[in-house]
């Protein structure tokens, strides 16, 4: 069922990490990470999103990156830019811009260690919702925000003609149930996590915002795909068969363990920035095992 906007995408989209050389923002990996996406046949791109360490990028890079990955794309795919904040007017500086990039839609992120109240949820929402010119989907990722977006918020947010979307990735499926039951018409939603993709695929949700399409976009968008299309032994079939790769992605603090992943496969250098750092030597092991295992190593 479509929203009342339409769908942003359905299927899968990449929350594509943002490769760094020497401290800088590496533009030429970027590049062919972009490439390699599309030619894989995924379903959409976000930009700068957790994944894509937008909390580490300067206000500079940010809006860089999101200006150089809209012009790569070339309106192959629909793009969807993070902007969220943890200062709501920051947000909105940063949503107007990227919807004046011609962004599909924007990804805003629950303000994080502010711990809003719900009636501070609502008016934050609404306001970057009321000043961007692209649709908004709410990002609910607790475990890194300490804040939790709750169905009687939800309820509110869903009245806002410009929200039309929500990655879920507070892991409780039963609180995600209840959200499809009561909010499933007014919002797209999608899985937060890729081992919980299919879970919620069959509780009607319209695809999944996924880390591990990094390393393997075309298996993603397939997976989406039959379930669409019906083929739900061939859904099960790419869950189970990924599930200890998407489990890896999750052995370290995302996105150590996608950049370590995109490293040993040659795409881009494994360079965070502090607060992040390498993967341990053991968790290192552990992701080229599965990387080898699955026969996806360089």
């Amino acid at each position: 069922m479509k929203n009342k906007n339409g769908y942003i995408f359905r299927g899968a989209a990449t929350a594509l990490v943002t490769p760094f050389r020497d401290g800088e923002v590496d533009f030429d990996a970027l590049g062919h990470l972009i490439e390699r996406q599309i030619a894989s046949g995924i379903d959409a791109l976000v930009i700068c999103g957790t994944t894509g360490e937008s909390a580490t990028l300067s206000d500079r890079e940010h809006r860089e990156v999101l200006s150089f990955a809209i012009e790569a794309a070339g309106g192959r795919i629909p793009m969807i830019a993070g902007t969220g904040s943890n200062d709501t007017a920051h947000a909105i500086e940063t949503s107007r811009f990227a919807s004046s990039l011609g962004y599909d839609a924007l990804l805003v992120v629950t303000p994080y260690y502010n711990k809003a109240t719900e009636r501070g949820l609502v008016k934050s929402f609404s306001a970057i919702a009321d000043a961007a010119n692209s649709p908004i989907i709410l990002y609910n990722v607790p475990t890194r925000t300490c804040c939790n977006i709750s169905l009687s918020v939800y309820r509110e947010l869903a009245k806002h003609p410009n929200i039309v979307g929500v990655k879920e990735a507070s892991g409780n499926i039963s609180a995600v149930a209840e959200l499809f039951a009561e909010c499933g018409d007014c919002f797209d939603i999608y899985s937060g996590n890729d081992d919980q993709t299919l879970p919620m695929l069959s509780l009607g949700g319209t695809g999944v915002i996924s880390v591990v399409s990094n390393i393997i976009p075309s298996e993603m968008a397939a997976l989406c795909r039959a379930w669409f299309g019906g083929d739900i032994a061939e859904c099960r079939r790419l869950h189970e068969k990924y599930l200890g790769l998407m489990k890896a992605m999750f052995c370290e603090v995302n996105p150590i363990p996608v950049k370590t992943a995109l490293s040993l496969m040659g795409l881009c250098k494994g360079e965070l920035r502090l607060p992040m750092c390498e993967a341990s030597e053991k968790n290192t092991e552990l992701i080229k095992g599965v990387l080898n295992e699955l026969g996806i190593a360089r």
